[in-house]
């Protein structure tokens, strides 16, 4: 079975290349365009990974990190931040990656299977 990753960004061509790109690999995706949707999918999917930017409408990928590290089922999914804001590498504790926007696709490939891994 192939993994599910969660994309979560405001951006929808952000997301659509983001997903993109997992699928020619074979990763399963769900998406979001908030923070408020994630959480919301993230509890209903389970996801193996999230793919999370951290400037949005509604609840800021920050926020949706803080409440999800609360969860102690969904607490425990590895993170990749992607965004351009500054200071994202401060913004989720411990993240499996981060990226800057525009992303390398063979980079971040390799970081969602070590992510994974």
């Amino acid at each position: 079975m192939s993994k599910k990753v969660l994309v979560v960004d405001d951006e929808a061509d952000v997301r659509k290349f983001i997903t993109a790109v997992l699928e020619k690999e074979g990763y399963q995706t769900v998406t979001a365009g908030d923070g408020v949707e994630a959480l919301q999918k993230a509890g209903s999917e389970k996801p193996d990974l999230i793919i999370l930017d951290l400037q949005m409408p509604e609840k800021t990928g920050t926020d949706f990190y803080r409440k999800l590290s609360r969860d102690k089922d969904l607490g425990q999914i590895p993170i990749i931040v992607v965004s351009g804001l500054a200071g994202r590498h401060l913004a989720v504790r411990k993240p499996a990656a981060v990226f800057d926007k525009p992303i390398d696709p063979a980079k971040f490939l390799a970081a969602v299977e070590k992510a994974l891994s």
